[in-house]
């Protein structure tokens, strides 16, 4: 038996246009792979309750920029990586200091830079001095003598007489804290990896329709 090969039209001219047509499908997976995390990402972010400010912060890139390649890559990342990966991760927090964490009650208000106001911005802000009042059970506090306002504020009383002075747990004391776990970055991650090669065989045909 005898087979023959017959090659219809210029070898080189095929072989440059499927390697064309193959730059274009990577590049075009790559885009598609990343965009699909990126979106992911964001709506993991926003549905653990996180906001959608956090979730803006993850963004996506890719490489080369400009041009196909069979090489492309995409990058997809957060502006915000130590808050992303902690609710990512879980991990235990402890005080800088190594004694306790100060975390605001509903009575200290949020700090003028945002985010969680710490105690001295407290005390500079109200005037008012917080006391320790250590606790066996449960928490241990920062309280100081005031009265709540209209917002449940502490605030100074305006009182002469000491009329409406309570005392008010301004902060909450652990020595330790484990953030919930609200995130499952890894998971889309994955996916998003395995999509890429039937990406690419997608593409590629739709290249030479």
């Amino acid at each position: 038996m005898k087979l023959g090969v017959d090659i219809v039209g210029d070898i080189a001219r095929i072989m440059e246009a499927e390697t064309l047509a193959g730059e274009k499908a990577v590049t075009a997976a790559m885009r598609e792979a990343s965009t699909g995390l990126k979106t992911a990402w964001r709506a993991q972010i926003t549905g653990a309750g996180l906001g959608a400010r956090l979730a803006r912060t993850i963004r996506s890139e890719q490489f080369p920029k400009g041009r196909a390649s069979l090489n492309a890559a995409a990058l997809v990342w957060s502006k915000a990586p130590v808050i992303v990966g902690a609710h990512d991760t879980g991990p235990l927090i402890r005080s800088k200091d190594g004694f306790w964490l100060a975390i605001p009650a509903a009575a200290a208000g949020k700090s003028l830079r945002g985010g969680r106001i710490t105690p001295g911005e407290w005390e500079r802000r109200t005037g008012l001095r917080l006391r320790f009042v250590y606790r066996r059970r449960g928490p241990s506090l920062l309280v100081a003598e005031g009265r709540l306002n209209t917002k449940g504020r502490a605030v100074a009383s305006r009182s002469k007489t000491g009329r409406g002075l309570t005392t008010v747990p301004v902060f909450l004391l652990v020595p330790q804290v484990r953030l919930k776990k609200r995130l499952d970055l890894a998971r889309d991650a994955e996916q998003a990896r395995d999509a890429v090669p039937g990406l690419i065989v997608a593409n590629w045909v739709e290249g030479r329709v």
